[in-house]
This record gives C-alpha cells, structure tokens and sequence, in this order.
C-alpha cells in the first residue's frame, strides 16, 4: 500500500491507515479502545493523547496554527470527560522561516493554553530544508489530563435510547481555511476554540454523558459511523435538526460540499442518557461555544445500516463516513 493524500483525510483510507499499520504495531488494551485519548492508570486515572498540524496557510480567518493546535489537543482531552493539565509541544520548522511567524504562533499558543488552564512543560524543535517559498511550521502536541474517578465516557457505552447532541454548526472551520487558500471573500471565521466550558458544566451538573468527539477531520458522519462501530448500534438523525450557518450552506451550494464530511476545531457530538438529554441542550445553549446546539438525532438497536437521515419531506437517506480525500488539510 502506498501512502496518499487520502490517508490522512480522517476517513475510510484513514481508519484502514490506522487499524493496518498502527493498530497493529502498538496493540495494547488502550490502544485498542480507539478513542480520543488513551485513559491509562497512573497515581490517578490518566488521559493520554497527541496529534499534529499541517493546516496552511498558518493564519488563517479566526485563528492560526498555533491556537489550532493547543485547541485540538485539550479538546482531545476533554472528550474523554478528563481535566487537560499538561501539554509538549514539538515544532517542525522549514528553513527560512520567518522569526516573527515563529513569535506570533507561539504567543498564540500560550494564550490559549492560559485560557484552558493548561501548561506546556516540554518541546521539541526541528528545523528541515525549505518546502514553501515563505517557510512553514508543523505543529505536534501531546497532552495529559486527569479523568474523574466516578467518569467512563467511551462509545462502547452508548446505549439505545440515547440522544445524539451537536454543540454548533458545522463546517466552519472547514470553509474558513478554503476560502483564505482559494482567495474568495466571505465573512467565514474558523470556528477554533476550547470547548473547556460547555464540557464541565455538563459533567458538573450529572449529565450523564456516555461518548463524546470532537467534530475534526472526517466531519460528523465519519465519527458517527464510528460511534456505530463502537457500540454496535444505528444513529438515526434529522436533517433539519443539524444546525449550518446560511453563510456556509451557500459556500458548499458554490463547491459542492457536504457540511457532514466537513471539519470542524470548536464543536463536538455526543450521546447522552435520553433523560438527560433536555437538559444538557439547555446547558449547552447557556456557552460562548453552544449557543447552536441541537439534538438531532439518537441511537437504536443495530439496524440494516449504520448511520440513517431523516429527511424534511419524511424519507430516508444512507449516510456513508468520508471516502478519500477530504481538502483542505486542516489539521
């Protein structure tokens, strides 16, 4: 097998990429739990994950490289109900690069390291032969954070009866990035955040939270499709319950885009006890980050196939996970 484009897309090529070659170098009990971040015993229960960031441009319209990064991470972190403590951070830099790129990632990160109540304890620099005309910068972090004892938040412990919750529109992030490398005029910001708040009031108020993802490369159906593989049930959504902006549903009229397979760095999905679930929306709509979120959907006992849309004019439509390519890179 020869490596593509695709395989770093965050969907099927991804998964084959990750169960053929990773999964089965690294077998352990918590690898094989396929989640976010690895929950690990230590002196207390630990959460462990890492991931890197390739996205160009290194600014981008509501946030940069830097911001992306430590987002993407803590928010790794807290899908698995941990508390983010610490983060490494390891820079591969391309020869002529300027300096002041540099200063203004990093200050980014720290900003927003501060903001999430995390620290960066270690790193790492590299500096490579020159790809770009104007240099470039790829980003790995890694993160630590601690897991409430009385918490177990995996898709295996999805049950039928629980309902699916989206935190926000989709396709943000996703549309942000291919208007500012393709150059068209929009008012898109990048929905990149830390989802901090949203995450502790529902865990503080007893939600009874049983998975949750962040919403990044392969888009909604992909990590759906995963949550079936997981938990051995069907997802059944409402088209006209998933929340996307105005600005975006024209932007992917325009190029043909499907919000569903679109990445996002400031939302998240997840299943919630069916009694809880009220509740949690109402939490969730009171945050900076949730104020669009919705209940679209809950999962049943295992049908013909994984994933199913409820359309508005009352049929139904399979919904695959991403196959291929998934442009732009963005994480």
């Amino acid at each position: 097998m020869r490596i593509t484009m695709a395989h770093g897309s965050g969907g099927q090529e991804t998964e084959q990429l990750i169960r053929d070659v990773f999964a089965a170098a690294f077998d352990n009990r918590f690898q094989r739990e396929m989640e976010d971040a690895a929950a690990v015993p230590g002196a207390q229960r630990l959460a462990v994950t890492t991931d890197s960031f390739v996205v160009r441009p290194l600014f981008f319209p509501g946030g940069d490289i830097g911001k992306l990064s430590v987002c993407g991470t803590v928010n790794d972190l807290l899908m698995r109900g941990a508390v983010p403590q610490y983060l490494t951070c390891g820079f591969i830099i391309e020869e002529g690069t300027e300096s002041a790129i540099l200063e203004s990632v990093t200050a980014s990160m720290a900003e927003t390291a501060a903001e999430a109540g995390v620290l960066i304890v270690a790193g790492d620099t590299k500096v490579v032969e020159r790809a770009h005309e104007d240099g470039g910068i790829i980003i790995n972090t890694a993160g630590v954070g601690f897991l409430r004892e009385d918490t177990e938040i995996s898709a295996s412990q999805i049950v039928p009866g629980d309902k699916v919750i989206l935190s926000g529109s989709l396709g943000e992030h996703h549309a942000a990035i291919l208007s500012a490398r393709m150059g068209m005029q929009n008012a898109i910001l990048s929905d990149v955040a830390q989802l901090t708040e949203p995450v502790s009031i529902l865990l503080g108020a007893g939600i009874h939270v049983h998975a949750m993802r962040d919403v990044t490369r392969g888009g909604l159906a992909t990590i759906l499709h995963e949550f079936a593989a997981r938990s051995g049930l069907t997802f059944v959504l409402s088209e006209k319950e998933i929340p996307v902006s105005d600005m975006v549903r024209d932007f992917c009229g325009i190029l043909g885009l499907d919000p569903l397979m679109m990445g996002n760095e400031g939302k998240f999905v997840a299943a919630i006890a069916g009694e809880d679930a009220e509740e949690a929306l109402h939490l969730l709509k009171g945050t900076a980050c949730g104020k669009d979120a919705s209940i679209i959907g809950e999962a049943r006992p295992r049908e013909d196939v994984p994933v199913i849309m409820e359309t508005p004019i009352g049929g139904e439509r399979v919904i695959s996970p991403l196959v291929g390519e998934g442009l732009p890179r963005i994480c």
